[in-house]
């Protein structure tokens, strides 16, 4: 397959980086984007998202890896604190893909991320009702795609490295180089 120019928001995060290695080591020409770092970009800031799109014309693919909330006790006192993600996760993915349709080559691909959680997790409602929201909106979206372009998102479950720096027993998460396979996938055409 020959190189695709990918943009990977996140870049900087446990699997933004292991998605753009993996891209590298298979020819493509990746665009590493974080809000930290040398192309910089938030997804509560949607001035930043147009900045990013207007200094990397002719891109094909666009993956979001940045899109994170955290677990949060559905009794939390604060909505705000309850409601983190939303306007990053939730919110900012959806604008980031409306974006990318005006960007992105024919055929292009826009790769968000989404989760799951096998079984219900306490703090993990928010989170729960976010992922649905993504999942709904994508498959709503994906049929009023233009010019050819895909739209698809990922759904990891509890990354190994995360696990690890939380604490917790990595061997119950799955490793940041195999999730990543699935984004790559995603961008070669194959279905995630």
């Amino acid at each position: 397959m020959q190189g695709r120019k990918v943009i990977v928001i996140g870049a900087t995060g446990t699997i933004g980086s292991a998605v753009a290695r993996q891209l590298e080591d298979r020819g493509h020409q990746v665009v590493r984007a974080a809000r930290r770092g040398p192309v910089t970009v938030d997804l509560e800031d949607m001035a930043s998202v147009d900045a990013l799109f207007a200094s990397v014309p002719d891109a094909d693919a666009v993956i979001c890896c940045a899109a994170s909330g955290r677990l949060t006790p559905l009794d939390s006192p604060s909505d705000d604190d309850f409601t983190v993600g939303l306007r990053g996760k939730l919110i900012g993915q959806v604008q980031l893909a409306r974006r990318a349709l005006h960007h992105l080559r024919d055929g292009g691909t826009i790769v968000l991320t989404g989760g799951v959680f096998e079984r219900p997790t306490p703090g993990g409602a928010f989170g729960a009702l976010v992922n649905a929201g993504l999942d709904a909106f994508v498959e709503a979206a994906a049929v009023e795609l233009p010019r050819g372009l895909r739209l698809t998102a990922i759904r990891p479950g509890w990354v190994a490295e995360t696990l690890a720096a939380l604490g917790r027993d990595p061997a119950a998460g799955t490793p940041a180089a195999e999730v990543a396979r699935h984004y790559v996938d995603a961008v070669e055409g194959a279905q995630p």
